[in-house]
């Protein structure tokens, strides 16, 4: 697979961005941006989480009703969801019924609740490489790594505390996605964008 692909408008993307126009505009305003929030990362987390398995574009297009179906991430509210709201999230076609994932989100959101405020935020962002560690940036797709020491480290510490659906490999995603790292590729317009 070639590491870049040029968009109608002529700018260079990475390659997972395809011709889909939903994936264009997250690789542009949204994929490596640094996100803060505990609210915000608690969304990320819940969706990496569903998309196991699944393509992210399922996702990504199924996110405007995941945030209404969920309360918008809110996780006191969320946390809040008993059997009823299960049920009902399992008969919503608009999101991914895996009662699994559904119950996890439910008690991740307990547990994000019960954390002070910004202690989720400061936690997950305590696992992001720091620039004394020497990262080279991808000029292919290969380049990519599925996990790494700080997503295993990551998964490790919310596991610890309870949280399900964050292994080593959705934690990275997260990670890429929350702007952690920086996964464009060397030739992206988002490169020479941060340079």
């Amino acid at each position: 697979m070639n590491a870049i692909v040029t968009g109608p408008d002529g700018l260079l993307r990475c390659a997972w961005v395809g011709e889909d126009e939903e994936y264009r505009r997250y690789h542009d305003e949204e994929w490596g941006v640094p996100l803060h929030g505990d609210r915000a990362l608690f969304e990320k987390m819940a969706l990496e989480g569903f998309q196991a398995g699944l393509s992210w574009i399922t996702i990504l297009r199924k996110r405007p009703r995941f945030r209404e179906a969920f309360a918008g991430f809110d996780p006191a509210q969320v946390a809040g969801f008993g059997d009823d709201d299960v049920e009902r999230l399992m008969a919503d076609a608009g999101i991914v019924r895996n009662r699994a994932k559904i119950e996890a989100t439910i008690s991740n959101a307990v547990l994000v609740r019960d954390m002070a405020e910004g202690e989720l935020d400061e936690l997950m962002w305590s696992f992001a490489p720091t620039a004394a560690v020497e990262r080279i940036r991808p000029a292919a797709m290969a380049d990519v790594p599925a996990v790494t020491p700080e997503s295993t480290a990551l998964s490790k510490a919310l596991r610890k505390r309870g949280f399900r659906f964050v292994g080593p490999t959705t934690m990275y995603a997260l990670m890429q996605s929350a702007g952690m790292v920086d996964d464009h590729m060397t030739e992206c317009w988002r490169v020479s964008e941060r340079r």
